[in-house]
């Protein structure tokens, strides 16, 4: 049975990206950060082609599907995704995240994901307008905008931002929509108040938790932290 019941309440989902943990020593890890009180898992995976980096594949979405009952948030960072949907599912993807930049039939490419018995992610590129979401936001469960240009974990925040994931969750608001709103790039103990104070519950973090001195002490402040926002 999968467990992918994550949608929209007052909770924040602390989903560590393993774009940034210890290869050596994965399982571990996420265990780990499952242990501590993480919610999801985040998965990048990256083709050297969209993005100017290779990660995963659904080798590793298997793998780890085997060691963590958290669902696995995973972000297709890769061009026609659409080739490799029901690939994604059999391996254990529970949300599945495409960006918007690489679907010229973005609408197909939705449904398919959620025939699949998947929830529906899209991503956006910090470039990448709002507006072209318009005839899409009701085929839509989680919306990450990207607050780094994606392709290598450690990179600055893009204060620029702030002012689009305000403008994404005051549609989400006004519209009613059942959507999680998430951001990955550059989330820190500096960055979450910015981000959560415009309308975030869902947050990918990198390097903060996985390049800490103490995984575990960390997923715990950083969820005391969003208590107090």
């Amino acid at each position: 049975m999968r467990k992918v019941e994550i949608m929209r309440d007052n909770k924040v989902v602390i989903a560590p990206s393993i774009l940034s943990a210890n290869f050596a020593c994965l399982g571990e890890q996420v265990k780990l950060a499952e242990e501590a009180g993480a919610d999801a898992i985040h998965i990048d995976v990256m083709d050297g082609h969209f993005v100017p980096n290779i990660t995963f594949g659904p080798d590793i979405v298997a793998a780890l599907k085997k060691v963590t009952s958290l669902p696995l948030d995973v972000h297709l960072m890769i061009d026609n995704p659409e080739r490799y949907l029901a690939i994604y599912a059999k391996a254990g993807a529970d949300y599945l995240t495409v960006h918007l930049e690489t679907c010229p039939h973005i609408q197909r490419v939705l449904e398919e994901i959620r025939e699949l018995k998947m929830k529906v992610g899209i991503s956006l590129n910090p470039g990448t307008s709002l507006t072209l979401l318009e005839e899409i936001w009701p085929y839509i469960d989680l919306l990450l905008i990207m607050t780094v240009n994606p392709g290598f974990g450690g990179q600055k925040f893009i204060k620029s931002m702030l002012n689009k994931i305000a403008k994404a969750n005051q549609i989400i608001q006004e519209r009613k929509l059942n959507i999680r709103l998430s951001v990955d790039g550059g989330i820190n103990q500096e960055t979450i108040p910015w981000v959560l104070e415009r309308g975030v519950d869902w947050l990918v973090i990198g390097s903060y938790i996985f390049k800490s001195q103490d995984i575990t002490q960390t997923i715990k402040e950083i969820k005391k932290q969003c208590l107090k926002i």
